[in-house]
């Protein structure tokens, strides 16, 4: 954990750069440290941003990458065009994502983020979205499998200690 108790601090140790925006933790790991974000759809700078729930984790970060490495978007835009229940439940989840984003767009803004779950129009695009919108307590049937794959997220030692990298951690299984 950190000093400091500061959430922003820790989830910009987390993803290794600066915030662009001002976040809120939506899910939290076993050990309290934050696993994804609520980003707003407009960051600091005006540029809109599609994606609702960012994955901050490092360990799911580690853990859905090897998936997307080994094939797993190909294969959940395989699942939605012969599954039609996945499929649909698919569709509506991009359709409950936007329409949440864009409940928070202020009045008149311009640009507007446009998508579904990261931003994407229709299918997979990014697995760590999908399974940060699930992980934020959403019905994504991606995210909802994706889960089922790298859970539980079960780091023995803290990622981020006193507000920097913990050098006692590792994504190693």
């Amino acid at each position: 954990m950190t000093d400091s108790g500061n959430d922003s601090v820790v989830v910009a140790v987390q993803i290794g750069r600066a915030l662009r925006a001002e976040v809120t933790v939506v899910a939290r790991c076993h050990l309290g440290l934050p696993v994804v974000v609520a980003v707003p759809p407009v960051l600091d700078d005006g540029t809109p941003f599609p994606t609702r729930y960012w994955l901050t984790c490092p360990l799911a970060v580690t853990r859905i990458g090897r998936l997307e490495g080994s094939g797993g978007v190909k294969r959940m835009e395989a699942k939605s065009e012969v599954d039609p229940a996945f499929g649909a439940a698919l569709v509506e989840s991009h359709r409950r994502y936007a329409a949440d984003r864009d409940s928070l767009l202020p009045e008149g803004a311009e640009p507007r983020p446009s998508g579904g779950v990261g931003g994407t129009q229709r299918g997979v695009k990014c697995l760590h979205a999908h399974y940060a919108d699930a992980a934020a307590g959403n019905a994504n049937p991606v995210g909802a499998l994706v889960a089922g794959w790298i859970e539980p997220l079960d780091c023995v030692v803290p990622c981020v200690v006193d507000d920097a990298p913990n050098p006692r951690w590792s994504a190693r299984p």
